[in-house]
This record gives structure tokens, C-alpha cells and sequence, in this order.
């Protein structure tokens, strides 16, 4: 088929890369423009660009999806479909309805349960047992298209964003590919979302991060497990943040959320507002990440001390 695609990180390329091995004709790239990135905030191109620069591909890079003279550019590419994976631009009405049968989106959750931008994250934080990809036909609303074929996958007890995501990308580009060939073949049978079990996946912000030793063990956990890797859920410690990567839940009996409990060479373990969480992967600020055992090598932790309140930041994203 002669596919228009559009998408921007990892999660995007690793599609991209899948339909270019099986042999579809990707006559067009569409990506965010390149972005400023680390220390010395250099432009940065993002992951589908330089996998098309590779492949010798033609690549636009908008800055919206708006002007007629884009329009009219894609419509001279006379494109069966437009693959969609984690672009992050809107798609007009009139851009939807270009390529012969409309856009595909690739979106990282069981729709209709968490439409939007936090997809992975959110069902984390939800405690979710499952998730998956599901195959959209695009339409005028935030994923509110009708379904083309959905697959499921387990959340397991230590999956991370990271490991979710890594999962998630290569049943991704298995489930656009298997959606092309039932599209050319004619076999699709387009199910409609239930609105009715809808929920929305928003945004995640910087303070949702930040973590309050009064929630649970289990809810700290997931938690802790959600904003691996970005942004990182971090607490204080005598004033000075420090990000926590990974926890585990221990047998115990709770006392004052944030206080210690227990240190050794396993971890640090802290009181929840109900149940222990023991810190096992642990950053000071600027630091480098570093087991409980090196960690407080260089960092005197007493128990009985406490991890402090939670400290609002505002709604910094």
C-alpha cells in the first residue's frame, strides 16, 4: 500500500520500521520539527526523522497541519492511508478524509479506556491489570474513532512506562501491519466505541510526581512505577529532592507516612498511609541512580527520620 506516515517518537518508529521491512511504500514522513534536547539544548531530530533520513524517505516537518498548500501537497501523494502513531498534531477534518481510506491511529491503550496523551501512564497509576493496542480509524474527536482490531497485554507487577512502552511499541507495528493487510483485503468490521466506559488519559504534570507518603504502599508503588522514566516521582529528605525509581512492597505493620522504618542493604523501607514500601533504586539531585546499598554509602539515613510532606509546585508540566 502507499502509506503517508506520521508519528514522532520510538513508539512511532518502531512502526514505521516494521512497515518499511515488510515492503509498503511509504511515500511520505510526516514528523514534529526538531526539538531542543539536553544540556546544551541542541536541536535534536526526533527518532521517525532520522529512521527516514536512513531509508532515504521524503520527510515534511509542519508546524501544523493546516495550510492548504500542505493539503494540497498531500493529496498529490495519492496515498491509500496514513498510519498515525504519536505525532502530536491535530489532524484536520479535510486531512482525515486525503488518503483513500482515511487515517489509522496506533494508540497504546484498550480504547475506549484512557483516550489521550498519558495512555501507558495512566494504567499504571490505575493499577490497571491489562492494556494493550488498539487500531483506530481516525475521526474529528480525541480517539474517538471506531475500533479496527485491538491486542492485549498483561500489566505486570514491576512493568515501568519504560517496559510497558518497549512492549506496547512492538505490538504496535505487529498490529498496524496485520490491519493493513485485512484493510486490502476488505475485511474490516469497524466496532464503535462505547462511550459509556470512556475515560481520559491527560497529560502528565511535573507535580502529579511528587510523591504523598499518605497514599498507600500499593498506590506510592504504581506511582513510582509510572513516572519511570519521565518525570521521575521524587519526595524530600531533609530539604533536598531525591527521585525514587524503583520500590517494592514489604510485610509490616504502617506507622507515620514518610517515616523509616527500616535500612539495610535491600533498601530503605518507609511507612505508607496504609502498608511499607521498601526504596530500592534511589537519586539525589544531579546525582547519578544507585542501589540502596550505595546510596547510603553516601547518604546518612537514620530510622525514625522522615521523608517530608508533600510540597505542591504549582501545575508545572
Amino acid at each position: 500500500m502507499k502509506i503517508i506516515f506520521a508519528g514522532t517518537p520510538v513508539f512511532a518508529a518502531t512502526a514505521l520500521d516494521a512497515l518499511i521491512s515488510i515492503g509498503h511504500e511509504i511515500v511520505l514522513v510526516l514528523t514534529q520539527p526538531d526539538r531542543p534536547a539536553g544540556r546544551g539544548m541542541k536541536l535534536v531530530a526526533s527518532p521517525v526523522k532520522q529512521l527516514a533520513a536512513q531509508h532515504g524517505l521524503v520527510l515534511l516537518q509542519p508546524q501544523s497541519l493546516r495550510s492548504q498548500t500542505l493539503h494540497e501537497q498531500l493529496q498529490a501523494f495519492n496515498a491509500d492511508v496514513m498510519v498515525v502513531a504519536a505525532y502530536g498534531l491535530i489532524l484536520p477534518d479535510i486531512v482525515l478524509k486525503i488518503p483513500r481510506y482515511g487515517c489509522l491511529n496506533i494508540h497504546a491503550s484498550l480504547l475506549p479506556r484512557w483516550r489521550g496523551a498519558a495512555p501507558i501512564q495512566r494504567a499504571i497509576l490505575a493499577g490497571d491489570q491489562n492494556t494493550g493496542i488498539t487500531i483506530m480509524q481516525m475521526d474529528a474527536g480525541l480517539d474517538t474513532g471506531a475500533m479496527l482490531l485491538s491486542h492485549e497485554v498483561d500489566i505486570e507487577q514491576n512493568d515501568t512506562t519504560q517496559s510497558l512502552h518497549d512492549k506496547l511499541s512492538i505490538l504496535g507495528a505487529q498490529s498496524i501491519i496485520e490491519a493493513l493487510a485485512l484493510l486490502s483485503q476488505g475485511e474490516f468490521d469497524p466496532v464503535v466505541q462505547d462511550e459509556a466506559l470512556a475515560c481520559y488519559a491527560s497529560k502528565i504534570k511535573k507535580n502529579e510526581a511528587q510523591i504523598d507518603w499518605q497514599q498507600t504502599a500499593k498506590q506510592i508503588n504504581r506511582a513510582i512505577r509510572a513516572f519511570n522514566p519521565s518525570p521521575g516521582a521524587f519526595t524530600y529528605f531533609q530539604g533536598k529532592m531525591i527521585k525514587l525509581w524503583r520500590a517494592q512492597l514489604v510485610e509490616g505493620e504502617a506507622s507515620q507516612p514518610g517515616e523509616i522504618m527500616g535500612i539495610d542493604r535491600d533498601g530503605i523501607t518507609v511507612s505508607c498511609g496504609m502498608g511499607l514500601l521498601r526504596l530500592e533504586i534511589i537519586q539525589k539531585a544531579g546525582g547519578k541512580k544507585l542501589n540502596a546499598e550505595n546510596f547510603l554509602a553516601g547518604h546518612v539515613m537514620q530510622i525514625g527520620e522522615y521523608f517530608e510532606a508533600v510540597k505542591y509546585i504549582g501545575s508545572e508540566a
